[in-house]
């Protein structure tokens, strides 16, 4: 199903590390990863290095490593294709491509907490390195209904206050007062903060 991309074709370019950045797809070591954090260190004395956090792609595993100047990477051809999340049987997530209609499955534990926010038919981003899919990114924002939360009373709009309330895709978001179970909500997904009523 997939395709690895340019490790026999086209020649991958080779990176120092002043190249290295968060989201830049590097090989480290004969794995491909992800750049989280790149922090460019020049000490007093001695030659600059590179702090980086990385996400192997394969195992998902997170690792912190510092790199010398001499360091040396074979750039990962990075790929981002949208898709329309459809539905989930429990673990297994399907997404459509909508040009061609291919259907994929992505199991829970690489999609992760980004779960909560996926709502059927939205547009969601999945990020492939090399042809292998490492990770599944929903909207920016959604729209989704509150169905449980307290109830809200008219004076409340003036306190500020905020009270938990489940959604339907199943997140916890903290919402104002005022709202109740039914009404449409519009969250940001990067950090679950409720952005308005719709």
């Amino acid at each position: 199903l997939f395709i690895r991309v340019g490790r026999k074709g086209t020649p991958m370019a080779t990176l120092g590390i002043t190249d290295l950045r968060a989201g830049l797809g590097v090989n480290i070591k004969g794995r491909d990863c992800v750049i989280l954090e790149a922090q460019h260190v020049k000490p007093g004395k001695g030659n600059t290095y590179v702090r980086t956090k990385y996400r192997d792609i394969r195992t998902g595993r997170v690792n912190e490593e510092n790199f010398q100047q001499s360091a040396k990477f074979e750039s990962v051809n990075m790929q981002t294709r949208e898709m329309q999340y459809l539905y989930n049987d429990g673990d297994l997530y399907y997404f459509m491509d909508n040009d061609t209609y291919e259907q994929i499955e992505v199991g829970l534990d690489m999609i992760g907490d980004n779960a909560k926010w996926l709502k059927e038919n939205d547009a969601c981003l999945l990020n492939y390195a090399n042809g292998v899919l490492y990770a599944v990114q929903p909207p920016m924002f959604i729209e989704v209904e509150i169905i449980e939360t307290d109830p809200g009373f008219k004076g409340d709009t003036v306190q500020g206050g905020s009270k938990p309330a489940t959604v339907e895709t199943g997140a916890l978001v903290q919402i104002p007062m005022y709202l109740n179970v039914g009404e449409i909500i519009k969250v940001d997904t990067r950090d679950g903060k409720f952005v308005g009523r719709v």
